[in-house]
């Protein structure tokens, strides 16, 4: 009878290490992964061609985007696909894939009273109504003797951007 209980045990004790060591090889879940639908929260930090920072969620909750929605620009959403929860990631997005490159109709001249006064200065970052009632950024491009060449292209358009992301947690994507 002790042979059988010995066997028995040594089976178990094979089992239970067999049945750990398969499972710390597995790689993550699907529903753990950055999917269409999946509910994203990601910390960032966001630079230009020259490594300025441009912006960070440094100190800052993070930012959060429901993968598959077109909340995000393309680029940096398509590099997120399929990443965990603790991964980490540098994505550079060109133009083309993020703010789109400068568009030359999206310069208007607008007489120079339509602006206030302290706004007169090349650079000046304004925010105007769009046609659905959002603010629209626009810069001051260029002042001249009665008018004033607005952008209206985004701030970062034309621009090739560097994300640093760190995936901080992923709800499943709902069924």
């Amino acid at each position: 009878m002790r042979p059988i209980l010995a066997f028995f045990s040594a089976y178990a004790v094979a089992m239970l290490f067999f049945n750990y060591d398969v499972s710390s090889q597995t790689t993550a879940k699907p529903e753990t992964v950055v999917q269409t639908g999946s509910d994203v929260a990601f910390d960032y930090t966001l630079t230009d061609e020259s490594g300025t920072v441009i912006d960070s969620s440094k100190g800052k909750q993070p930012m959060h985007y429901i993968h598959g929605q077109g909340q995000i620009i393309p680029g940096l959403e398509k590099e997120l696909a399929g990443m965990a929860v603790g991964g980490e990631k540098k994505v550079t997005v060109k133009p083309e894939d993020g703010y789109g490159p400068i568009n030359p109709q999206a310069f208007q001249e607008i007489p120079k009273e339509k602006l206030p006064a302290d706004a007169l200065k090349v650079g000046t970052m304004l925010m105007a109504q769009g046609p659905q009632g959002q603010g629209v950024p626009v810069r001051v491009h260029e002042i001249k003797e009665n008018t004033v060449i607005m952008d209206f292209n985004h701030p970062l358009a034309g621009k090739t951007l560097s994300f640093g992301i760190k995936i901080t947690d992923i709800k499943s994507a709902a069924k």
